[in-house]
């Protein structure tokens, strides 16, 4: 297995997490007023003009100009990502859950316009290329430039192609591995803790949650795990899948392969464009940390340079609270920050 090498560089403080909240159900219809505070965020990109889209689960679509400004490129609730095609045009998607009108699915948005393209928890439902329990939850989209788009489907543990009429198929499938419970166990305070935590034994198996697909500078898809419960550090993988692939198992598949390791708590990729890999880091000591327990130490944003495989990366800022996705405009590293903290979560310029 390849080795993730990590120099530490810049450290920020962190001062507290809240719990997660959910979004209703999508809405369709266009809208330019100024935007609320920011929500919930997950996924950040940037626009050709510049400016910066960020996925908004309490409001939809929110651009970012260059001057700070806000205003809702589309209201989709329960967003979690988007990716653009091109000026005033995107792809974006809305996270799973419980069965509910507009929930796991992929949609078009062209000036403003939010048109339905795909059901995605539909094909979950149907397909379950990861033969675990059925559920979807998509959590990242890239634009390809051959038409349609790759999804990672966390709840789903795959990568998905839609295209431009909305049909989809599987990409890949990524594997379940055994990995650590000391992590989990030490943040209840065991063996001082509940005995249903305390009692797990020394490894388990964990999913790997897909959170993000990018595409690097080669054509191939770069896939990022979040690493399900028990919530390890250090075992979230990037896996690089061959251009074309299709109905791939990665645990025997040749046209997966595991580049870099020792993250955790993986939940967005994004390529720069010299090539450079952004590697987001929710936090240092999991997810499960933040989301569950209140806590945590705060997330890394690691950037891996494009060169040969294991790829190395670089700590370029850390104790951040609550990243979830990263970007570049103009030059500039742009991050999410305080992401699951409604009136708190901000995006924010990276020294």
């Amino acid at each position: 297995m390849s080795h993730v090498i990590r120099r530490p560089r810049t450290a920020l403080a962190v001062i507290g997490v809240a719990a997660v909240l959910f979004a209703g159900p999508a809405a369709a219809s266009a809208a330019n007023a100024a935007a609320a505070d920011l929500g919930i965020l997950f996924g950040l990109t940037t626009a050709p003009g510049g400016s910066l889209l960020v996925a908004d689960a309490t409001q939809g679509i929110v651009e970012i100009d260059g001057k700070g400004n806000r205003t809702l490129f589309a209201p989709l609730p329960n967003a979690t990502d988007v990716s653009t095609v091109g000026a005033g045009s995107a792809y974006a998607l809305t996270g799973g859950g419980p069965p509910r009108t507009g929930a796991a699915s992929l949609y078009r948005i062209s000036k403003g316009h939010v048109s339905l393209v795909a059901d995605l928890a539909a094909f979950e439902a149907a397909e379950n290329p990861h033969p675990a329990v059925i559920e979807s939850n998509p959590f990242d989209v890239e634009v390809l430039n051959g038409g349609g788009v790759l999804v990672a489907d966390a709840a789903g543990n795959d990568v998905l192609y839609v295209d431009n009429r909305g049909r989809i198929d599987w990409v890949a499938v990524l594997p379940e591995e055994l990995v650590s419970t000391a992590n989990v166990k030490a943040l209840f305070g065991c063996p001082a803790g509940p005995p249903d935590i305390c009692g797990l034994a020394d490894m388990i198996p964990a999913e790997p949650v897909a959170t993000s697909v990018a595409i690097g500078p080669d054509g191939a898809a770069y896939v990022g795990e979040l690493k399900g419960f028990p919530a390890p550090v250090g075992e979230s993988r990037i896996w690089r899948i061959a251009p074309g692939t299709l109905h791939a198992d990665c645990a025997t598949s040749d046209a997966c392969e595991v580049v870099a390791d020792g993250f955790t708590s993986i939940v967005d990729l994004s390529f720069g464009p010299d090539g450079t890999l952004y590697v987001t880091e929710l936090d240092e000591s999991s997810w499960f940390a933040v989301e569950v327990l209140g806590g945590g130490e705060g997330g890394t944003i690691d950037a891996c340079a494009w060169g040969s495989f294991p790829l190395e990366c670089e700590e370029v800022a850390t104790g951040l609270p609550m990243p979830t996705a990263t970007s570049i405009s103009n030059g500039t590293l742009y991050a999410t920050i305080w992401s699951l903290v409604p009136g708190d979560a901000d995006v924010v310029a990276l020294p």
